[in-house]
């Protein structure tokens, strides 16, 4: 995991938060993995986890497009049909 994640950040994170090296290289190697989704990858995991909390897939397509909005990179041109298409198929 070391490997993967920069150096520099990981000891700025350590500093600045008081957080042991270790616990910082997983808090960096966390957050490159959650920026580092595809969009597909986010609508997978986005619409398991809701379902997970029993919400419906009327209230969850809604939901993550305005999610996908705020993105680092938004998705472009993405619809409910195409989330569908992404989750099912």
């Amino acid at each position: 995991m070391t490997d993967s994640c920069p150096q520099d950040l990981v000891r700025h994170i350590a500093a600045s938060t008081g957080l042991p090296e270790a616990t910082a290289t997983r808090v960096v190697a966390d957050i490159m993995a959650y920026f580092g989704e595809t969009a597909e990858e986010f609508v997978r995991r986005r619409h398991a986890e809701l379902r997970r909390s029993q919400r419906k897939n009327e209230e969850i397509w809604p939901q993550i497009l305005a999610e996908l909005e705020n993105r680092r990179f938004p998705a472009s041109d993405m619809s409910e049909r195409k989330l569908r298409r992404i989750v099912y198929g």
